[in-house]
């Protein structure tokens, strides 16, 4: 099966969903994305990053600043998306441009980690996105589709694009990958 950059990520492991896309490249400029922070608040977070192991990463969320369209912020998400937002996490794994791990906090004292791979293909840059360790189902859901819509608005950049909305994408694959991935 061709990979496309709208199909949905994979439930691999009881807690793990992978997420794969492919980017414009080159490798270098897709690293810049993943690890700058300048580069990195256009479709998630900034904070600078210590790109060592265990090294310090900071994201600074604030996604009244993914696109220039007003969006209400879903009222499930209002205490924790409603405004900026900041997580610390360690850089579990590092090889560039090829390889960035780290933890990523969630909920009260739970830590999973995120894992970005890319490979060139061709002129454009395969993209495997883990996300591991995701043991409650709702927070799966909701993770699945922050990634994929997070990685469109970074896709959506890199070809030149306006940003697509946040929100008004991320709830409608809530709700699919809720569908999708329910009883897994």
């Amino acid at each position: 099966m061709q990979m496309t950059n709208d199909q949905m990520g994979k439930l691999v492991a009881p807690a793990t969903i992978v997420l794969e896309r492919l980017l414009p490249g080159p490798i270098e400029k897709v690293w810049a994305y993943l690890t700058e922070s300048e580069l990195r608040k256009t479709w998630i977070a900034a904070g600078d990053m210590d790109l060592q192991v265990g090294g310090k990463v900071e994201l600074i969320f604030d996604h009244r600043n993914l696109t220039e369209e007003e969006e209400v912020i879903p009222e499930k998400y209002k205490d924790t998306c409603g405004s900026v937002m900041t997580m610390e996490a360690r850089i579990l794994a590092v090889d560039p441009p090829r390889l960035l791990s780290y933890t990523w906090p969630e909920g009260e004292g739970e830590e999973t980690d995120v894992t970005f791979e890319l490979e060139e293909v061709g002129d454009k840059v395969k993209l495997t996105l883990t996300h591991r360790k995701l043991f409650d189902e709702e927070m799966r859901y909701g993770v699945a589709a922050g990634w994929h819509a997070h990685v469109a608005i970074m896709i959506d950049i890199l070809e030149g694009k306006k940003p697509r909305a946040f929100w008004s994408t991320h709830m409608p694959l809530e709700d699919a990958y809720r569908a999708k991935l329910s009883g897994l």
